[in-house]
């Protein structure tokens, strides 16, 4: 195993995290609590920033949980609550130029990989200003402006994806571009997606062909609400299924901000000079349901509280006044903040229309093609038209 650690100067310990036997219980093990601390500088203004990233992920998923119950929100919503650092932590360990992809748990990877909570929120409520026109929903989130590509809806559908997106980005640079390697591409799972067979064949391209994938396992204990250990051969040490492709395994704690950021980048920057993949057991813990409709009697109150005592933000809150970075009344007033945001945020997706019904025609096809009118891009990227591919001359199609 690899493990890897971070400061806990300002902040709690190793022998302060959640009780070791309940870790083991949802785990397998709980080794990752007492690895020895690892230097890395974080300032005060990307912790603070963190810190306020993590508040508007929360917020605007305790909103979302309540548009659901207000019947704004259909179909399936999965909250990321408790989750937070996970997302803030990675996006921030790696480029802005380096592609992500993730799974149907994603308003929370949006949200920190910039895109604007008020398109975020209008696609959850399916109107026409959400990223994705309202035709994706809650587990479709996507934003090209800011290479997140996809939420996606079915278990481990994303993880060819996220090698392919490495490999195209590797091709660019060193054949088209004659460069080194300078990108690797963020592919999130849940530890549910772990069987899936799409999975392993993209370990096993990754691992054969050198693509600079990192594979972050969200593993919050439980697929949907079936154990881990229940499911998955090796729950208690992930890491050994990348051994046999010849990966890099991480085992890191999810539950501290500053710790995923000084183990993410370690990994993102390893990975971009050798341009090889990676595979991360990112342990973590939701603290709602699967999705909405979870009641959790899969697991105990007892247990639940021991995770929500070392609550994600609550660690970076106390390590910020510890370190005299900020004030209750600071943390009030960045609060309201947030809260002014999301409320914006749902009163713009409430005055967002509908998609029209001319919309079941469009980007269907890149070609306008009998009823079908081509494809545009979102209103958050300005509305404008796709280039076509192909065009027409003399009723024939040919190749631009």
């Amino acid at each position: 195993m690899t493990s890897l650690s971070h400061p806990t100067a300002g902040g709690t310990s190793a022998s302060a995290a959640p009780n070791s036997v309940v870790h083991t219980k949802v785990y397998g093990d709980a080794e990752h609590l007492q690895v020895p601390a690892a230097a890395t500088h974080v300032s005060s203004e990307q912790m603070l920033d963190w810190f306020k990233q993590m508040l508007l992920i929360r917020e605007f998923e305790l909103r979302c949980m309540q548009a659901y119950q207000e019947k704004k929100i259909g179909g399936f919503c999965h909250v990321y609550i408790g989750q937070e650092a996970v997302a803030v932590g990675c996006t921030a360990a790696v480029q802005h130029k380096d592609p992500i992809v993730t799974a149907y748990r994603d308003h929370g990877h949006a949200l920190a990989r910039g895109m604007d909570p008020k398109h975020c929120m209008a696609e959850m409520f399916g109107r026409i200003g959400g990223c994705a026109k309202g035709k994706g929903g809650s587990m479709h989130m996507f934003d090209r402006d800011n290479n997140l590509y996809g939420g996606h809806g079915i278990v481990g559908a994303q993880t060819p994806l996220g090698a392919g997106l490495a490999f195209g980005c590797k091709y660019m640079d060193e054949v088209i571009d004659g460069k080194p390697n300078s990108r690797v591409s963020l592919c999130f799972l849940g530890d549910g997606a772990l069987n899936q067979g799409a999975f392993h064949e993209a370990m096993n391209l990754a691992g054969l062909f050198d693509i600079p994938v990192i594979y972050v396992v969200e593993n919050n204990g439980y697929s949907m609400g079936t154990a881990i250990a229940r499911g998955t051969t090796m729950a208690h040490s992930l890491i050994t299924k990348a051994a046999g492709y010849g990966i890099d395994g991480y085992v890191v704690d999810g539950m501290d901000v500053v710790g995923v950021y000084a183990d993410m980048k370690h990994i993102a920057d390893k990975c971009r000079a050798t341009s090889r993949p990676a595979f991360v057991d990112m342990r973590t813990y939701r603290y709602k349901g699967h999705s909405m409709s979870d009641p959790r009697k899969y697991r105990t109150k007892e247990e639940e509280e021991v995770f929500e005592t070392h609550d994600p933000i609550g660690r970076l809150e106390a390590r910020l006044k510890t370190a005299g970075l900020l004030t209750d009344d600071t943390l009030k007033a960045m609060q309201k903040g947030v809260r002014e945001t999301v409320r914006d945020a749902i009163t713009w997706s409430d005055e967002s229309p509908v998609p029209p019904m001319a919309e079941l025609y469009h980007d269907v096809f890149v070609e306008p093609w009998g009823p079908y009118t081509g494809s545009s891009q979102p209103a958050m990227n300005g509305g404008t038209a796709n280039p076509p591919s192909m065009r027409t001359i003399d009723t024939k199609e040919e190749l631009s």
